[in-house]
Parts: C-alpha cells; structure tokens; sequence
C-alpha cells in the first residue's frame, strides 16, 4: 500500500484528489494538509511513502516544504501538483529534491500511474514541464553549461529535456537507477545550469 499526504490549500482540490486516488487499491490516503507545515508537524510523528503537494499554500510554501521534507525525512518521495509552469518554481522544487513535477490540468489515471512511478523511485517530469525546463535552461549558454557539468551529466541533462524517466536513461546508458538519480541531483545542485539542451546530443 502507497501511503499518501495531500498538501493543498484549496479544500475542494483536496477532497478531489483524495476521490480520484482513493479509487485505487494501492494507494491510502493517509493526511490532507493545508500547507507545508503542517505536512511537517505530520511527518514528526507519522511516516508516509509520497507527499504530493501544490507550490504556493499558505505559512509555508511547497518548494520550501520539499526542502525540509528532503532534509529530514529522504525516505518520503514528493511529487509536485500545481498549476504553475513557471521555470523558477520546476527548478527550485527538483533542486530541493522533489521527485516529480505535474500541473493539475493532469489525466487521472495518468495521475495515478504517475504517483506509481514516483513510488519506484522514477522521476517524473511532465511533457509541458520539460517544455519550460528546457526554455529556462536555453536563457544561459553552452559554454557554462560544458563548465559545470561532466560529460555524463549533460547526456543525462539532455535525456531530461527529452522526457525520459530514470529507468529509460538508467536503460540508455548502462547506468543503475540510484547512479542516475545521484547524478540528477548533482546537476540540479549544480545548476547555475543551462545550456541549450535541444542544441547537445547524447
């Protein structure tokens, strides 16, 4: 069983996400929080396996939130819902350690399925979010890019851009999920980052 928080401010998103997940067998709900907070005071005394949880709640916010939640508790994997698709808010939540990136005009099933991937250790990066990801990363140049990056970072760096979870780029280039993941996340820590990932080849 996936145990589950939800962390939005708006009630009605909350009983809904709580409807369409609930349907599955494999997923319990198991807290509906109304800010980072007080997924924080939860996790003090509770365990749960995916915290999915919107950007901007009141008290504290869900970028900030992810960090701590990293931090404290590297266990419980975060999936973000939001309607934001800004680059600034994709990259400070995948930096702080957030696992996925959705926006709420998000499929149900596809929801579903997504949070099951998130479960095994997949990180997920839905297909506009790459879209902004990549438009953020184009505004630096190559040259800093090849910098700071090895040349194993930016072929993972460009299979990012192309959509493809840790399995599909552990499968591309030899490599076991966990020395994927520990690269992903050096290159976002990394990431004064950009590059014009369109422009690189793997």
């Amino acid at each position: 069983m996936i145990k589950m928080i939800i962390a939005d401010d708006q009630a009605i998103v909350r009983e809904g996400l709580n409807l369409v997940l609930g349907f599955d067998d494999e997923i319990e709900i198991v807290f509906q929080a109304k800010n980072g907070q007080e997924v924080i005071d939860y996790l003090k005394n509770n365990n749960c396996d995916i915290v999915l949880m919107d950007i901007k709640m009141p008290v504290l916010n869900g970028v900030e939130t992810t960090k701590i939640v990293h931090q404290t508790h590297p266990e419980v994997k975060i999936l973000i819902l939001t309607t934001f698709n800004d680059y600034e808010y994709i990259f400070q939540a995948l930096k702080n350690g957030a696992n996925g990136y959705l926006l709420k005009d998000t499929d149900g099933k596809e929801l579903i399925s997504d949070v099951k991937k998130v479960y095994r250790n997949e990180a997920i990066i839905g297909s506009q979010i790459s879209d902004s990801l990549v438009a953020g990363l184009q505004n630096k140049t190559q040259q800093d890019m090849i910098a700071n990056l090895t040349t194993r970072e930016l072929q993972i760096a460009r299979a990012i851009a192309d959509g493809k979870s840790n399995k599909e780029i552990s499968t591309i280039l030899f490599l076991s999920e966990g020395t994927v993941k520990n690269y992903i996340t050096n290159i976002f820590e990394n990431c004064s980052l950009t590059i014009e990932l369109k422009s690189l080849s793997l």
